[in-house]
């Protein structure tokens, strides 16, 4: 084990769950969030950090800010603890409690916006406050995790990488959609590989980042109230949208195997399972992204009456559950005819 002087030095990036016996399906899991943060967070907030570090945006009088529904609050909150930055985190009323205590405990500030917006989310209100703070003092830092390409060129320099290194023949990934940072290295670097890969983006029901009507959603992480800017629906082969209680039956159904993981990783795992259903085969090589844990969701998502008070009695009930949405393929699937891959450039 390596010997660490800074939280955000150590990430295990290298571990792998199989899946088959729980899905029933070939389907191999990567986990990511074996580092101080506890999520893929952690890889986001670092690239942008530095990358304000070395443009000298960041300064000792800085007081960074940042609007999320959780994981890259904390993420942030450890950094800034680590490097002396003082840290303010906005988030809304669906942040779990246990994630809010965390970013205070590591000495964040964190603010909670009540009310929603246009399409029924907090995001656009979130945005708004921190805007507010912007304006008010120069002192304030936004990262702006929705546009900082850092989002995005953090996963296109480890993740994507690290899943090529495991499994050259990668043919198909799932890769949850939020602000779309994962999935747009992931795509950017495999759009760019030796082999085609199917990339499967994974949203949550009620979510309009790729279209669609807008609708309640509980569980924090996966889904905007906006498009995400930093998408580009060109990188994407397909889009499924999963039900909040299909998200919540997966998470149980991995508990039950003693893998306790979190709501954004059992929405990935119930999309790429419905598909794999629809289109696996045997020989079919298909990885997932999981990016955080569950102990962050043990007052929601593991908690019987938060449940039964949201999602009726029989939530837990294996023959109730709904189909998964599945948007038209955003572009055509990949060949093994295609274009050779264009050269990489340093970026």
């Amino acid at each position: 084990m390596p010997v660490i002087s800074a939280p955000h030095a150590f990430n295990e990036g290298d571990l792998f769950v199989d899946l088959a016996s729980i899905c029933g399906h070939p389907l191999y899991l990567k986990c990511e969030a074996f580092n101080f943060a506890g999520s893929i967070k952690l890889k986001a907030a670092n690239e942008m950090v530095e990358s304000a570090e070395r443009d000298g945006i960041l300064t000792a009088d800085s007081v960074l800010v940042e609007s999320s529904s959780g994981n890259l609050g904390v993420a942030l909150s450890m950094i800034a603890a680590s490097k002396g930055y003082r840290f303010l985190c906005v988030t809304d009323s669906r942040c779990n409690l246990s994630t809010r205590l965390l970013m205070e405990a590591l000495g964040s500030e964190v603010h909670i916006v009540a009310d929603q917006d246009g399409n029924g989310g907090f995001l656009g209100k979130r945005i708004d406050y921190v805007r507010s703070l912007c304006a008010s003092d120069d002192r304030y830092v936004w990262l702006s995790q929705y546009t900082n390409a850092g989002n995005w060129l953090a996963h296109y320099r480890t993740t994507a990488p690290e899943i090529a290194r495991r499994f050259p023949d990668l043919d198909v990934l799932f890769v949850g959609a939020g602000t779309t940072g994962t999935l747009m290295g992931c795509a950017r670097y495999f759009g760019e590989w030796s082999r085609p890969v199917r990339i499967v983006a994974v949203d949550a029901v009620g979510s309009v980042a790729f279209g669609g009507e807008p609708g309640r959603r509980m569980i924090p992480g996966l889904g905007m109230s906006m498009r995400p800017p930093l998408l580009d629906e060109s990188l994407v082969d397909e889009v499924i949208k999963v039900e909040e209680p299909d998200t919540i039956r997966m998470c149980h159904r991995m508990a039950r195997s003693g893998f306790l993981f979190g709501g954004s990783t059992g929405t990935v795992v119930s999309g790429a399972t419905d598909w794999l259903s629809r289109h696996g085969s045997p020989d079919l090589t298909a990885v997932a992204i999981a990016p955080d844990l569950g102990e962050r969701y043990l007052d929601t998502i593991y908690q019987t009456n938060w449940l039964h008070d949201l999602y009726g009695d029989d939530v837990l009930d294996p023959d109730v559950g709904g189909a998964v949405q599945t948007q038209t393929p955003v572009r055509e699937p990949k060949s093994a005819s295609r274009a050779p891959p264009r050269r990489r450039t340093s970026t």
